[in-house]
């Protein structure tokens, strides 16, 4: 019964795990430099237990390659004058 009971317990561990949002990290790879301009959408992901840092995807449009996903390090300058820039033009209702 303690078996039984054992393995019902690791199936449903595993289950949880593999349904969960933050098992792989998405952001292995850094994306490039980015126009203010081109930013459509800004998503601020935070650690999971598999990342080592917080993720923020930002999704580009240009008109020769469409709409593109890229990751931002968090830790460059240039990441962090986006976040503080987004968060103004948001506010503005734009």
């Amino acid at each position: 019964m303690k078996l039984l009971t054992a393995a019902l317990l690791l199936l449903f561990i595993a289950m949880c795990l593999t349904s969960a949002e933050g098992v792989k990290c998405k952001c292995s790879r850094k994306g490039p430099k980015i126009r203010f301009s081109n930013v459509r959408k800004l998503e601020v992901k935070p650690r999971y237990p598999f990342c080592v840092e917080e993720m923020i995807i930002v999704t580009l449009w240009t008109r020769v390659r469409g709409e593109q996903q890229h990751c931002l390090n968090p830790k460059r300058q240039n990441t962090v004058r986006l976040l503080k820039w987004y968060r103004v033009w948001k506010e503005k209702g734009r």
